[in-house]
């Protein structure tokens, strides 16, 4: 792989926190081990906690060792990658120690400057205000604001309005790492570049769409950030409708990065508003109680640490959703995301109409229509199932999965979201990252729905851990005689 074009600086705030060594950590290590990163890239890591450069390297080593994949740690790849990294103890609300601390490591003023905020939202003013005020924000200097950015319309206005007082829109990379996956932007050419799908793609022929991630952890650690946001701020909000963009945006024409975010804000402003009794009909809310996996048992949510015991945060939401336009219009979507849930997986499932009469013995029929899966985890890859005559006497056909994946690229290893993100925003590229009126129009359409729910003082609907959720999921779709994907 060619090198990156330009050297930089990346100041990661809040380096300790949980996704800083996750995911940021050894999506970079990746992006070094893959030769990715320029020779004088470097990272300064900004944390409250009271290491010093060796401890805080100690810390990250353990981190890598045990959250990177199988064998992609070694000692050697580590010393080299360690000689990027520098450590700063600040309280990154104390002004004074961006001039006396972080000033110190910004050493090279020719470089691109990358700041990525991997810290609550509420912060990411005071943040920008400290940088600006330390003139560390000239040039094309530049900030990844990791999701949720607010909770709601009003909060999500007001984050954007403190950091746009000093940063421009081209400046600001709001990142949603599904977007960063192989398999959705792998969508955008099947469909663009393939007139066999793209002129299919529309009301005409698809019978329905689901997008579904589910999770089979439960809160885990995340507690604290969880009881405040729920299942619809925390995924749907962000990661659901950004993935129902991207299969459901017209042409761009161009791919450049605001021709395909004015084609998503396009399908957000077009979504069919759920008010009054439109949501307890096309939205179901529901929060795990015990159950078990691999055969041990697991908590409910309200017995986890640091949850509310009397807690009626969703830790499950489905929904069907429709689009007003032309391509779309009767054509219902429907997204689901849970957790403690059977599989672990992320799935969008384009599931196009039956032929209007079969000559075939069909005991099924809706499950021998064609169908076009992409899948985003655990394991990349698109595959289309189609009818073929079963082997035999007589003219029965049955259902066959063909892989639309090179064979070459299933043994590559695919890089993870947040290494493809992590080097578009050191190269200055935000094709994938979201503009500020995509943010708020999500927001706008969602807040409806929260604020009913809190109005209302319904409670979610229960379900058992290792179930695919509360009843009332499977009859969202059996109303409309139809069923959810579960595996294939």
């Amino acid at each position: 792989m060619s090198l990156p074009a330009q050297a930089f600086e990346l100041v990661l705030f809040g380096a300790a926190g949980d996704l800083s060594l996750r995911k940021l950590f050894p999506s970079l290590y990746c992006l070094h081990l893959d030769n990715r990163i320029h020779p004088d890239g470097r990272i300064i890591a900004v944390a409250r906690r009271d290491y010093d450069r060796e401890g805080f390297l100690e810390l990250l080593k353990s981190s890598l060792e045990e959250f990177l994949a199988d064998g992609l740690f070694d000692e050697d790849t580590w010393k080299s990658f360690s000689k990027r990294v520098s450590y700063a103890q600040m309280d990154i609300t104390d002004p004074v120690s961006y001039q006396d601390r972080l000033k110190h490591y910004l050493t090279n003023p020719d470089v691109a400057k990358v700041y990525y905020l991997a810290t609550h939202s509420d912060l990411y003013g005071t943040i920008c205000q400290h940088l600006y005020s330390h003139q560390l924000l000239k040039g094309d200097a530049r900030v990844v604001l990791e999701k949720p950015i607010g909770m709601n319309h009003q909060s999500a206005l007001q984050v954007c309005k403190e950091v746009d007082k000093y940063c421009n829109e081209e400046q600001i990379y709001r990142i949603d790492h599904y977007l960063g996956k192989e398999t959705v932007q792998n969508l955008l050419a099947l469909r663009f570049a393939n007139s066999i799908f793209e002129h299919q793609w529309n009301q005409r022929y698809i019978d329905h769409i689901q997008i579904s991630i589910s999770e089979t952890l439960g809160v885990e650690q995340r507690a604290g950030f969880y009881e405040s946001a729920g299942a619809m701020r925390d995924m749907v909000q962000n990661h659901l409708l950004q993935l129902l963009c991207m299969v459901a945006m017209e042409p761009p024409a161009q791919l450049d990065a605001e021709s395909i975010r004015d084609e998503k804000v396009k399908i957000l402003k077009a979504l069919k508003p759920l008010v009054g009794e439109h949501i307890s009909e096309n939205v179901v809310r529901g929060q795990y109680q015990e159950g078990s996996r691999n055969g041990q048992p697991t908590k409910a949510y309200r017995d986890e640490e640091g949850v509310d015991p009397h807690s009626d945060t969703e830790t499950f939401v489905a929904m069907k959703v429709e689009i007003d336009n032309w391509r779309w219009a009767g054509t219902p979507f429907y997204l689901r995301t849970g957790k403690r849930l059977p599989d672990r997986a992320c799935e969008i499932v384009v599931q196009f109409k039956e032929v209007p009469h079969s000559v075939f013995e069909l005991q099924h029929a809706s499950a021998m229509a064609n169908k076009l899966i992409f899948r985003l985890q655990p394991d990349d890859g698109i595959k289309l199932q189609l009818c073929e005559k079963r082997v035999g006497k007589g003219m029965s056909v049955k259902p066959v999965l063909l892989s639309l994946t090179a064979e070459h690229a299933k043994k590559d290893r695919v890089p993870d979201a947040y290494e493809r993100l992590l080097a578009d925003a050191i190269e200055g590229n935000p094709t994938l990252f979201l503009r500020e009126d995509e943010l708020l129009t999500a927001w706008k359409w969602i807040d409806p729905i929260l604020q009913s729910w809190q109005q209302s003082g319904a409670r979610p609907e229960f379900y058992h851990g290792g179930v695919w959720g509360p009843a009332a999921a499977t009859l969202l779709l059996a109303k409309d005689g139809r069923l959810w994907q579960e595996s294939h």
